[in-house]
C-alpha cells in the first residue's frame, strides 16, 4: 500500500485551463495597462472572457455563482493566478475581497447577502478591511476602535486604523471594532459593514511603502491607507454575525489569507526561477554558458528544493482542509516558510540576471520590494513562531512527544 499523492483529473484539468487562461490571457494584458482607464477595460474585458469560460471566483460555491472547487482544487488554481497581477482579478478572486465573500456567506444575514453580497460576487464591488491599528500591531486585541449604541438602532464608531490594503479602491469596508470592554478579551470585538464614501470613514493617506510604486499600484488596489474613523454611523443590521464575534471572524478570514499569499509566492517564485533558467541557458560569460557553472547549478538546486518544500506543504494544509482536520499548526509553519521562500527565490533569480536583474527590464525588481511585506502582513513571521513554538512545547508536554505539533499525523 502506497500514500496516494494522485491529483483528481478534474483538479488536474482546471489547473490546467487556469495555467493557460493566465499565459494566453492575463501575462500578455499587462503590456495593455498604462492608466486607470486602461486598467479598467482591461480588466472588464478579462472578466466577460473569463465569465463565459466559467473561470469565475473559484473558492466560491456554485449556489453563490463560483466554480465550488474544495480546497485543493483551488490551490491548485492559486498557484496559477499568482504569476500574474492580473490573474486574481480576472477571476474575482483578489484579496482582500475573497476572505470578505466567505465571511459573509458563512455569516451574513439574508440582508447582507442581498445587498452587500451580491454585488461582490458579481464584481461590481470591492471592499476593504480595516482591523489593524497603529496602536495594537500584530496584537488584535488591542485596537482600541469603539462601537458605541446611540439607542436608535445605530452605533457610532471612533478611532483609526491602519494598513487598509485596498480602501483607496473600495466601496465597502468590514470594520472591527470594540463592543465590549468588560467581557473575555476576544468576545470584546464585533465586525461593521460600511457603505463607501461615508464622512466618518476618512482616507488620511495612502501609505508610502519600500514596494515600487507608480501610477497604477494605488489603481489596482495595492495600496494600503490610514484611516480616520470619527463619528461614524453604522445601522445595527449592518453588523456581521453577532455582537461579540468579530475576532474569531477575523481569524478565519486571515487563515484563508495566509494561504492565498502562500499559493500565490509559490506562483511568482516558480515564475521567477523559470526566468532565471532562460537567462542562464542563453548567456556566456568568460567564454563558459552560465548554466554550466556548478555555483549557479548549486543556486538553481536550493530554490527547486524550496519550490517543492513549498508545494508539499500547501498540498498537506489543502487535504487537511479538504477532510475538515485542523490545520492552524500547518498553516502558521507554511505562512513564515512561504514568505521567506518567495524572497530567496525571486533574490537568487535577480542575482542570476546581474545588473539586468536590478533593472526594471524585469519584473523581478517590482516583486523583491513587495514580496518583503509577506513576513509582517497577516501576523508577522515572529507571532507565528511564537504560536507554533507554543505548539510545540504543548504537545511534549501532552504526550511525551513533539511530533503531533511537527507534521507527526502524516504518520
Amino acid at each position: 500500500m502506497s500514500i496516494d499523492f494522485e491529483i483528481p483529473a478534474e483538479a488536474k484539468a482546471v489547473r490546467e485551463k487556469v495555467r493557460q487562461w493566465v499565459h494566453d490571457e492575463c501575462i500578455p494584458a499587462q503590456e495593455r495597462v498604462t492608466d486607470k482607464a486602461s486598467y479598467e477595460k482591461v480588466v472588464a474585458e478579462l472578466r466577460a472572457k473569463a465569465r463565459a469560460q466559467d473561470l469565475w471566483m473559484p473558492f466560491v460555491p456554485k449556489e453563490y455563482g463560483g466554480m465550488g472547487l474544495g480546497p485543493l482544487a483551488n490551490a491548485l488554481v492559486q498557484m496559477e493566478l499568482g504569476e500574474s497581477y492580473l490573474g486574481a482579478l480576472s477571476m474575482n478572486s483578489q484579496g482582500p475581497d475573497d476572505a470578505t465573500i466567505l465571511t459573509l456567506i458563512a455569516h451574513g444575514t439574508e440582508f447582507q447577502k442581498e445587498k452587500f453580497l451580491k454585488p461582490l460576487l458579481n464584481g461590481e464591488k470591492r471592499v476593504c478591511y480595516s482591523m489593524t491599528e497603529k496602536a495594537s500591531g500584530a496584537d488584535a486585541t488591542g485596537m482600541r476602535t469603539t462601537a458605541v449604541k446611540d439607542g436608535n438602532e445605530n452605533y457610532i464608531l471612533n478611532g483609526e486604523k491602519w494598513f487598509s490594503s485596498a480602501a483607496s479602491v473600495a466601496d465597502l469596508a468590514l470594520v472591527m471594532a470594540r463592543t465590549d470592554t468588560e467581557g473575555p478579551r476576544h468576545q470584546q470585538f464585533s465586525t461593521f459593514i460600511v457603505e463607501l464614501p461615508n464622512p466618518g470613514y476618512k482616507i488620511k493617506r495612502d501609505i508610502e511603502t519600500m514596494a515600487m510604486e507608480g501610477p497604477l499600484s494605488h489603481i489596482v488596489g495595492g495600496g494600503h491607507s490610514e484611516i480616520e474613523i470619527k463619528d461614524l454611523v453604522v445601522p445595527a443590521e449592518n453588523i456581521v454575525g453577532g455582537e461579540g464575534k468579530g475576532f474569531d471572524m477575523g481569524q478565519h478570514r486571515l487563515a484563508y489569507g495566509r494561504l492565498r499569499h502562500g499559493m500565490h509566492n509559490i506562483a511568482m517564485a516558480q515564475r521567477a526561477l523559470d526566468l532565471a533558467a532562460a537567462h542562464i541557458t542563453k548567456r556566456e560569460t568568460f567564454g563558459k554558458k552560465l548554466d554550466e557553472r556548478q555555483a549557479v547549478q548549486f543556486m538553481m538546486a536550493e530554490c527547486a528544493s524550496q519550490l517543492y518544500i513549498s508545494r508539499l506543504m500547501l498540498l498537506h494544509i489543502a487535504y487537511k482542509a479538504e477532510k475538515g482536520m485542523d490545520m492552524r499548526q500547518e498553516n502558521s509553519i507554511a505562512k513564515v516558510y512561504l514568505a521567506h521562500m518567495v524572497h530567496h527565490v525571486v533574490d537568487t533569480a535577480i542575482q542570476l540576471h546581474g545588473a539586468l536583474g536590478y533593472s526594471r527590464d524585469t519584473p523581478l525588481a517590482a516583486w523583491y520590494t513587495h514580496i518583503r511585506s509577506q513576513r509582517l502582513v497577516d501576523g508577522p513571521d515572529e507571532v507565528h513562531r511564537w504560536t507554533v513554538g507554543r505548539n510545540v512545547i504543548k504537545a511534549f508536554k501532552a504526550n511525551g512527544t513533539t511530533a503531533g505539533a511537527c507534521g507527526g499525523d502524516l504518520l
